[in-house]
């Protein structure tokens, strides 16, 4: 056996073996197994080296001495070997971000995390690397599992140790909880949005007196009276500032989120006993609601949850102007800029807790302005942009392929936007037949190319012809076979998400 081998177990889990020793390593292991090894892998454990090689079919492999001879065993990247992994190198198991800036990294195709961790290493930035909506589950036919998983063995081909967090996003239902739970994940976003009465805006004084009679008092453990004694004609000092909350602005948001806390606050608990005793973190999230979150609603929400021992980690507020997916942000940021910072602000004096900007996904001129103002209690989520600049380098790559899925694209637009904020007009983007090769990635540029491609995921990832995948399985083969290429594109698209907020 090599003296690099030796001196790489016996670094142990937490260290990273200098590359001098690295190079060695994977010299011997690929003798050993006639495969390419990743050196970034290379992680020991007690006797054992674990570590992932190369190849269209990607293999954990696991080594060790047996009477002064190296033994080599290759395994699957199945979800027993990560489980049991993530219980021997806790490096590759999430843990909880607290109030770290952080962003988080949807991955969509489950083969983004190594692009995700170079865009963020050296930016001091907290990544989540394993995040999905269920919602986004469904659509792309993954498990909670799944999910988890190919953020382990993206960490452990990256030999990342900077921690990780990891978001089960957008849940509704206890049993949303149950399998994100059982899948390992430590940081729940609670989305109460159906409970969200957005009409309380526009209520006449009639309207609103009738509604303030279906807020759920008792779920909210208290009685109306008390609700505005609380609230209703008091000033708020939130330190630069103030924060006045008159009585019609009180029932009007008591109107609006009243169902919502209740809801919020009955999931929290649920949650507790099925984690019984682990610790997790809690987002509330009012994003895809029609209506802005005024500074008194978003006071209203915040001091309830917390008067019923809710302690959020972060809260996503519907903030003013428009955060359609994949582009930038549609609105005036002036405005965005002093509404922002009132959040902030309330963040700060109920918390603290960090403000959490949902469809964050390209929203570059919202950046300056969180980075700016949110003195680092800020948490922005991102997507559908991984699986957009995956296509992009399908796009370089495989260009007869990624005109099939822009063509399917235009067919499927009309009826998969509608569960989608969106204004994109496809006759605005050019047909594929229309474009040369070296034309092809600037669709991705484009307002209406991005947008066409972005909401039209679930069906390219899902559709089928006499049984088999139309797109998926080409397109999972065409980027394992040009990772580098893919991940190269990651790694400059997500650096621009994280800059704004680097140490």
């Amino acid at each position: 056996m090599s003296e690099a081998i030796k001196k790489v177990l016996s670094v142990g889990a937490d260290q990273v073996p200098n590359p001098q020793d690295l190079a060695g390593a994977c010299a011997e292991l690929k003798a050993g197994t006639n495969r390419d090894v990743y050196p970034s892998s290379l992680a020991a454990s007690g006797d054992r080296l674990y570590f992932v090689t190369r190849g269209p079919q990607k293999r954990l492999g696991a080594a060790r001495i047996e009477l002064g001879d190296l033994r080599v065993e290759l395994k699957g990247l199945n979800h027993e070997n990560a489980a049991a992994l993530r219980a021997e190198l806790p490096f590759l198991a999430p843990s909880l971000v607290g109030l770290r800036t952080s962003l988080g990294l949807g991955d969509r195709l489950g083969l983004a995390t190594p692009g995700h961790i170079r865009a963020v290493r050296g930016t001091g930035v907290a990544p989540v690397l394993a995040q999905q909506s269920i919602r986004e589950m469904a659509r792309t036919r993954r498990t909670p599992d799944e999910v988890m998983d190919a953020a382990t063995w993206g960490v452990l081909q990256e030999g990342y140790r900077g921690g990780f967090g990891s978001d089960a996003d957008h849940l509704k239902t206890p049993n949303d909880i149950d399998v994100t739970a059982a899948a390992g994940f430590t940081m729940f976003t609670i989305d109460p949005g159906d409970h969200v009465n957005d009409a309380a805006d526009a209520m006449d004084a009639a309207a609103l007196e009738e509604a303030l009679g279906s807020v759920p008092w008792d779920q909210l453990d208290t009685a109306r009276a008390d609700n505005e004694a609380r609230y209703a004609g008091k000033t708020f000092d939130l330190g630069e500032s103030e924060l006045q909350c008159p009585a019609e602005a009180v029932a009007r948001a008591a109107v609006k989120y009243g169902a919502a806390v209740g809801h919020t606050v009955a999931m929290f608990r649920y949650l507790e006993s099925v984690m019984t005793g682990q610790a997790f973190e809690l987002e509330m999230s009012v994003d895809e609601t029609s209506s802005p979150t005024s500074s008194a609603e978003h006071y209203y929400v915040a001091s309830e949850l917390a008067r019923l021992g809710v302690r959020p980690v972060s809260l996503a507020p519907r903030f003013v102007g428009d955060f359609e997916k994949g582009v930038d942000y549609k609105g005036d940021v002036a405005l965005l800029e002093q509404t922002f910072r009132e959040h902030v602000a309330i963040a700060n004096t109920l918390g603290p807790y960090k403000i959490s900007i949902h469809s964050g996904s390209d929203k570059f001129s919202v950046y300056e302005v969180a980075a700016r103002c949110g003195g680092g209690l800020v948490h922005v989520k991102t997507a559908g942009t991984s699986y957009l600049e995956a296509l992009r380098a399908v796009a370089l790559v495989a260009p007869d392929l990624f005109r099939e899925i822009l063509a399917f694209a235009f067919e499927r637009w009309d009826q998969d936007r509608a569960t989608y904020h969106v204004s994109a007009d496809p006759a605005k983007v050019k047909r594929p037949d229309e474009l040369a090769d070296e034309e092809l990635p600037g669709v991705l540029d484009q307002f209406d190319g991005r947008q066409l491609l972005h909401v039209t995921f679930g069906s390219v990832l899902t559709a089928s012809r006499d049984g088999s995948y139309v797109f998926r399985d080409r397109l999972y083969e065409t980027l394992q076979a040009h990772e580098d290429e893919h991940y190269a594109a990651l790694e400059k698209h997500l650096r621009r998400h994280a800059a704004p907020f680097a140490v």
